[in-house]
């Protein structure tokens, strides 16, 4: 995805924000739902040590740098930012985070569900199709303390505030920084078979083939498969199946699933196993997450480092 003009823009904000609201090199964070914003996850923490693996969101992702430096990195593009930043990617993108600087970075994410860009896109009735953002970073600090201003009202619980701020840094988002998103083709050569690779993957979760079966059951070989599968989705298949996991953890643990169950579900070998690949990918363990789903007030930041090792169900 392409950063745009304003990515020089974020990327000189960036080298400006090395503050990190937050005492020392402690972690925390909280990943949650708010009754009163449906199809909008939050998410607000700040990180030291811990770093994101390549994984896709299933929707949008606004993030607010409120402190340090962020890296993320894109397909073709590293992007570093710091403070009055504001972070945009489309779903399906895969990318990965962690800190640009020893003190680690802050931030205030929304993670917007394809049906709210959408609605609001109609709204305001400037673009066609399905929106999709063109730049990856841009400098807007009015647009970042908004964000952050979203969380604040949500953690009040100001469900007027906190909607009337959202759709008006989204619409902000969508007329500055967004166009028709380009609908994926198979076009090249091997992405027919990288598309029905995923397709089996989704079906068996729970007992994957090997990349050899895997290649032999569409008829090619696990090198032309590794390499169409990398061209198609970003990561090797044993990457996506993990991040796909976690995905479909999450829905469960949404619907009121217990960890250990959803753990054998998506095909992880026991909660442990869940807990730490789900703690890496998502930010918050799943004990944490699932208590996030109950739609509660206030602060409620969590450690992040034990949840790399244990979390109750």
């Amino acid at each position: 995805m392409g950063t745009g003009t304003g990515a020089g823009e974020g990327r000189r904000a960036a080298d400006e924000g090395r503050r990190v609201p937050d005492d020392g090199r402690r972690e925390w964070a909280r990943h949650w739902q708010y009754a009163e914003l449906p199809g909008l996850d939050l998410l607000r923490a700040h990180y030291v040590r811990h770093t994101f693996p390549r994984h896709a969101h299933d929707g949008y992702v606004i993030a607010a740098v409120t402190g340090g430096i962020e890296e993320i990195g894109l397909p073709g593009d590293t992007l570093r930012a710091g403070l009055g930043s504001v972070v945009l990617i489309n779903p399906e993108v895969p990318h990965t985070a962690r800190a640009g600087v020893p003190e680690g970075w802050a931030y205030a994410t929304l993670y917007p569900s394809r049906a709210l860009i959408t609605e609001v896109a109609a709204e305001i009735g400037t673009l066609r199709g399905t929106p999709g953002f063109t730049a990856g970073l841009v400098a807007d600090p009015q647009a970042s303390q908004a964000i952050a201003e979203v969380h604040r009202a949500a953690e009040a619980g100001n469900a007027l505030a906190a909607d009337t701020l959202l759709r008006g840094v989204v619409a902000r988002m969508l007329t500055r920084h967004a166009g028709p998103l380009p609908a994926r083709t198979a076009a090249r050569a091997g992405a027919a078979d990288a598309e029905r690779a995923r397709a089996l993957l989704e079906e068996r979760m729970g007992e994957p083939p090997s990349l050899e079966q895997l290649a032999a059951e569409l008829g090619t070989s696990p090198f032309a498969l590794l390499r169409a599968f990398r061209d198609r989705y970003g990561m090797p298949p044993h990457t996506w199946l993990t991040d796909a996991r976690v995905r479909r953890a999450r829905r469960l643990l949404d619907a009121g699933i217990p960890p250990a169950q959803a753990a054998v579900t998506v095909g992880f070998t026991d909660q442990p196993h869940l807990n730490r690949h789900f703690t890496r990918i998502v930010g918050v363990p799943p004990g944490a997450y699932r208590r996030g789903r109950t739609g509660g007030r206030g602060p409620d930041h969590g450690s992040v480092g034990a949840g790399h090792h244990r979390d109750a169900p």
